[in-house]
């Protein structure tokens, strides 16, 4: 029968004394019996706090636990056991478990390091899935950039066709300028395209960069709707009585465009002089200062050898074109539909 030792556990330094020895070595009272003098107060969340005094007995022959570096005794493993627990689980979930031998294998190895079994093929070909299943790979959705105070909305574009209007699978019902058929979103050849459904107003694409137009096009800058124009045509010849018609100066132009306001009714028209007419909130051949969505240089009409082209001067709101036809769209195109601005997302493969 193994004899014991009855001995005391310092509360403020963990050191083992015996039963006899009153005082440890750190100074805090180790005596067994009536309260003594408490020792001073620790701070509520100091690194050592103060725990209670409690009686321990070991065998005479099991060695005093080895203090560590600073004089404390080392941590016993069962003192761990509230968090290792945990971590070990937290751990074998980065492994894949053999259902042979329920040894934790590393992802990427293809046979179990203990019992030699394969592993399943669905394990090694496993991928990261999409969270959730409205974003499916290779679809698209539209986000819902300017919408009269429901801004953000997205909506996803998983079959194989969307109408847009105030009737279809996306609906505006709150917006006037938006036909009950307005446009269409639907993929063909694994690529989403946008049709326009005979709207009243149309379908606009912001421009990147330069593209070509041609008289008759429509455009966006700021909160302005243009349209392109040909030369004007000649009608400066004398009335049948021989008299010519007075009138400012006459200047030679390749195009000119017209502000088309609401309702369809013309506004300003402007004749290009030389080969460039610049549009903008200053500065340019026609200005709109009070358009807080017009940038200072927004667009510029090039006309050069009977080839009109349309560029976007980097503007903060963009220039969008009216589509004539069916469009492909890519990644982080702009859509006007109505008063709505649509952005195009498309998930990758």
């Amino acid at each position: 029968m193994a004899e014991f030792e009855i001995g005391v556990v310092c509360g403020q330094c963990d050191r083992y004394s015996k039963a006899s020895v009153e005082t440890c070595e750190c100074g805090n009272p180790l005596a067994v019996g009536p309260a003594q003098k408490p020792a001073p107060k620790q701070p509520l969340f100091a690194k050592d706090e103060l725990r209670p005094r409690r009686v321990a007995s070991r065998p005479l022959t099991q060695p005093v636990p080895a203090s560590g570096a600073a004089g404390r005794p080392q941590a016993d493993q069962s003192a761990l056991s509230s968090s290792g627990p945990s971590e070990e689980l937290m751990e074998q979930a980065k492994n894949y478990v053999c259902r042979s031998c329920s040894t934790p294998v590393p992802m990427g190895h293809k046979f179990c390091g203990r019992c030699g079994a394969a592993i399943p093929p669905d394990i090694l070909g496993a991928r990261t899935q999409f969270f959730g299943q409205l974003q499916v790979p290779g679809k698209a959705k539209v986000i819902l950039i300017r919408g009269d105070g429901v801004e953000g909305l997205s909506y996803q574009l998983n079959a194989e066709q969307h109408v847009i209007g105030r009737n279809g699978q996306i609906m505006f019902t709150d917006d006037p300028f938006v036909s009950p058929r307005h446009a269409n979103l639907f993929y063909r050849g694994g690529k989403l395209v946008v049709r326009d459904e005979g709207s009243r107003n149309g379908v606009y694409l912001r421009v990147r960069g330069t593209v070509d137009v041609a008289p008759g096009d429509s455009f966006l800058a700021g909160e302005q709707c243009f349209k392109i124009q040909g030369p004007p045509r000649a009608g400066d010849g004398p009335a049948p009585d021989g008299t010519y018609f007075y009138s400012s100066p006459k200047h030679q132009s390749e195009f000119k465009i017209v502000q088309i306001l609401q309702g369809g009714a013309e506004g300003m028209a402007v004749c290009a002089r030389g080969g460039v007419l610049q549009i903008g909130r200053e500065g340019g051949d026609l200005n709109f200062p009070g358009d807080l969505f017009m940038s200072a240089s927004h667009c510029k009409l090039e006309g050069l050898g009977g080839k009109l082209t349309l560029t976007d001067m980097n503007s903060r709101n963009g220039t969008y074109l009216r589509l004539k036809s069916e469009k492909e769209l890519a990644q982080g195109d702009y859509l006007f539909i109505g008063r709505k601005l649509l952005r195009v997302e498309i998930t990758a493969n």
